[in-house]
């Protein structure tokens, strides 16, 4: 079974009360948007957003130019099952993370638990060219820890602390702006440890 294949399955067959990443609130990455104070006419781009409630709070707050990204177009069309008449306020793009090609630049680039699938120098340094390219403003990344979990939905991550990804995200030109760690309480009641850091060009 291929990457997308793997992620088909996932939402076909899983709630979201049945997956570990599910949040009602993403309140650790609206706290560190906020703290960026950035326009609502920003444009931000989610990666990995499967379907993460993070729109929904964005578009609340006003953000008027939002894109969602994820590999599973189960997960998309779910997510704009749930927002309804304002899923035509977003820009959804179904695509491995590694095959985007964007065709505008942003100013927010926020990825939380997708960075860290990528496991292969090869595909970590595509990412961050991509990255590189694709971003004049900002980047929000949060990934398992190295207290948090080894594995997600069946498959191995690469954990990080606060040093390795200012040094990969330092190397793609960004500046390290802040670090927290974030513990994660699952639907089932499992605690992870996330790590979120914020960067700017």
């Amino acid at each position: 079974m291929n990457t997308k294949e793997h992620w088909e399955t996932i939402y076909k067959t899983k709630q979201p009360n049945e997956v570990s990443w599910t949040e009602q609130i993403p309140s650790a990455s609206l706290e560190f948007i906020n703290k960026l104070k950035i326009p609502k006419t920003a444009k931000i781009i989610d990666i990995g957003g499967g379907d993460s409630k993070l729109v929904d709070f964005l578009l609340a707050q006003g953000y008027t130019d939002l894109s969602v990204l994820d590999i599973s177009e189960t997960a998309i069309i779910r997510a704009k099952e749930r927002l309804g008449d304002k899923a035509k306020n977003v820009k959804w793009i179904i695509s491995d993370i590694l095959d985007f090609k964007p065709t505008e630049k942003y100013d927010l680039w926020h990825d939380r638990a997708a960075f860290h699938f990528q496991k292969e120098e090869a595909d970590i340094d595509n990412y961050l060219n991509i990255i590189k390219n694709a971003v004049i403003g900002w980047s929000i990344i949060g990934t398992f820890s190295v207290d948090g979990p080894k594995k997600c939905s069946g498959l191995n991550i690469r954990q990080y602390d606060e040093a390795g990804l200012k040094y990969l995200l330092e190397k793609s030109e960004f500046k390290f702006l802040e670090s927290k760690r974030i513990d994660h309480t699952t639907p089932s009641g499992g605690v992870q440890n996330f790590i979120f850091c914020s960067f700017s060009k």
